[in-house]
């Protein structure tokens, strides 16, 4: 009998020799599963991790990132954009570098987004007990600061020998690859572990391919779906994020074009239908379209395709207004499938709308629904219209005519990545979306500082294609450092600052909420504690400038146009800096979201803010 062939490696070299050889497969489809690692060093991976990653430079890339949170954004935003069938690993020392790391992966898990998380970890072998940066906990001497990643991750394991590597590498790859598990994953490394070396099977380094599930739905589900949809008058269909995912846009479109169903979308679900579709609605919930939340008050049967259903899409459980209204959830995840005690149909986007398509073959909903739904459609163009125009190229850009300048810019296969603030309610009801992937909206963990390092992820996954994020100074503040990675890399994404001098989203929730906006402005503090004075002197396009960025300042709307063109054909980092007129030119709310209210407060505002919210939340209802 022959011996099992073997390679004597490192714990760390075998594990980037292992993923070197990973692949997902979807509808005959290879792609690389790990696509390069990023990586922060210090002493807890620097021996180990760094020194193989030096040893298999030629197999997988590396990037070198400046903020471990930053890098799994970066991460996170290139597997959103290649469709979750590839994924980066992200790698840091222990200690800081390591807990930097639960805000991106509290954000891949919630998005459904895969990425790999590679912290190094105190000695297995407790030789050198305490070191530096090691937590001592003083009854689990096997917790360490990684265990923080533990509620943030859909796979967790700490690798304290070896050959254990080989069982938690495999079941790492499972999650990553899985539309239905897949999230953060993190293998917790010991930086003694790392260094240390094994004979590892030959067969472990084979390549080895993951394929990607499409399940169809089980028939009995399949047939309650198609009873329900026939028997519906008014039905609106909810597009969330698993139709990209899927890439289920053009089985979307076939069955709507069969139905004449209207679709409204949730942020991670803009664009399933292009802008101009005769049947998209746009956004729906909080920061939705009249149109869209109309025709949800009224709705008796809300299909639900790949969506969480979270408070902005249910605008906290008071959109739905209809008494008889139920509910039909697509979903390839059984959990969300059976939110607002729904019928379920647990299956792949695009398996289950093909199948339901040719199950209501002849079915349409009447045509006077149908001129309803087109008829509100023209309505809210005439209102996106008048938002983004403006009416004196000279005059200085309001946030909106930000978007208005952009929109004549972009092609098609521009991608537009925003998070949090303001914006991601301006574009929600008024981003006019011309392909699958070109709204790109984080909006499940709404991270400041996802931007600009989500960016450079597109970008590697598209490259030649212009991505733009868009940021206020909030975000900007809090997260600008990849900058220097996008000039090191020779990324050439666009950058788009504009600047309202604090907090605009939060000032405005804050008044609505009897919190008078107190400090959610950049001002200089008064002698009485508010923030009443002057601006403060900050030169955020001086700060690009000194990252290393291009900066194109434009004062008024015509030069916020000539440098967002100028922007989009350079090829080098760019960012285009616009101080904005602070009025509201944005639509408002077309409905509720719940924050609640003071109870009892010496204020009037708060007082008065009490009084509106309890007439609110009595519309509030739980679907049974």
């Amino acid at each position: 009998m022959n011996a099992t062939a073997t390679r004597r490696l490192t714990t760390a070299q075998a594990l980037m020799r292992f993923l070197a050889a990973q692949y997902t497969e979807r509808d005959g489809v290879r792609h690389r599963l790990i696509t390069g690692t990023w990586g922060v060093f210090g002493h807890g991976n620097v021996a180990g991790l760094g020194q193989a990653l030096v040893e298999y430079a030629d197999v997988m890339p590396f990037h070198q990132g400046r903020n471990e949170q930053a890098m799994v954004h970066a991460a996170v935003g290139h597997a959103r954009q290649l469709n979750r069938l590839s994924a980066q690993a992200v790698t840091t020392s222990i200690g800081p570098g390591a807990t930097n790391l639960v805000t991106g992966a509290a954000l891949a898990t919630i998005n459904r987004l895969p990425v790999l998380l590679l912290p190094g970890d105190y000695f297995a072998s407790h030789a050198a007990d305490p070191l530096l940066q090691q937590l001592e906990h003083p009854v689990e001497a096997d917790v360490s600061v990684n265990d923080a990643l533990r509620p943030v991750s859909r796979y967790f394991d700490r690798v304290t020998r070896p050959d254990a590597l080989i069982a938690s590498a495999l079941q790492a790859m499972r999650v990553l690859s899985d539309p239905a598990e897949t999230g953060a994953v993190t293998l917790a490394l010991p930086q003694d572990v790392q260094a240390q070396a094994y004979d590892w099977p030959e067969e472990f380094f084979a390549d080895r391919v993951w394929r990607v599930r499409r399940p169809a739905p089980d028939p009995a589900e399949l047939a309650e779906a198609v009873r329900a949809v026939r028997a519906a008058e008014r039905p609106l269909i909810v597009a969330g994020g698993g139709v990209h995912h899927s890439e289920a846009e053009e089985a979307l479109r076939a069955f709507v074009d069969a139905t004449g169903i209207p679709v409204a979308s949730t942020q991670a679900g803009k664009g399933s239908l292009r802008h101009d579709h005769p049947a998209d609605l746009g956004g729906i919930g909080h920061t939705g379209t009249a149109v869209s939340d109309d025709l949800a008050r009224t709705a008796d049967l809300v299909i639900g395709v790949g969506t969480r259903h979270t408070d902005f899409t249910t605008a906290s459980g008071t959109l739905f207004q209809r008494p008889d209204v139920r509910f039909l959830n697509l979903n390839i995840t059984a959990f969300d499938a059976h939110k607002l005690a729904a019928r379920t149909l647990v299956c792949d986007a695009r398996t289950g709308l093909t199948l339901l398509t040719d199950a209501l073959a002849g079915h349409r909903v009447a045509p006077s629904y149908e001129a309803e739904y087109r008829a509100g459609k023209e309505r809210w163009e005439r209102v996106v219209e008048a938002a983004l125009r403006a009416e004196d190229d000279n005059a200085v850009p309001t946030q909106t005519h930000v978007l208005g300048a952009l929109d004549a810019v972009v092609g098609d296969e521009d991608v537009v990545i925003n998070a949090a603030g303001s914006l991601p309610g301006d574009l929600h009801k008024l981003w006019r979306a011309r392909s699958p992937r070109q709204y790109h909206l984080e909006y499940g963990y709404s991270c400041m500082g996802y931007e600009i390092p989500a960016a450079l992820g597109v970008q590697q996954a598209a490259p030649g294609t212009p991505v733009w994020a868009l940021v206020g100074d909030g975000t900007y503040l809090m997260n600008p450092t990849e900058i220097v990675t996008a000039v090191q890399e020779d990324l050439p994404v666009k950058l788009v600052v504009v600047q309202n001098h604090g907090y605009a989203s939060i000032g405005g929730l804050s008044e609505s909420v009897g919190a008078e906006r107190f400090g959610t402005a950049y001002r200089h503090r008064a002698a009485d504690g508010t923030f009443t004075g002057a601006p403060l002197p900050v030169d955020l396009a001086a700060n690009a400038a000194s990252l290393g960025m291009e900066v194109l300042r434009a004062k008024t709307v015509r030069e916020l146009r000539e440098a967002l063109t100028t922007a989009r054909g350079a090829t080098r980092p760019t960012c285009v800096y616009v101080e904005t007129d602070p009025a509201a030119t944005a639509p408002g709310a077309e409905a509720w979201w719940d924050v609640p209210v003071a109870e009892v407060s010496a204020r009037p505002a708060a007082v008065d803010a009490r009084a509106q919210y309890e007439r609110a939340v009595a519309d509030r209802r739980r679907h049974l």
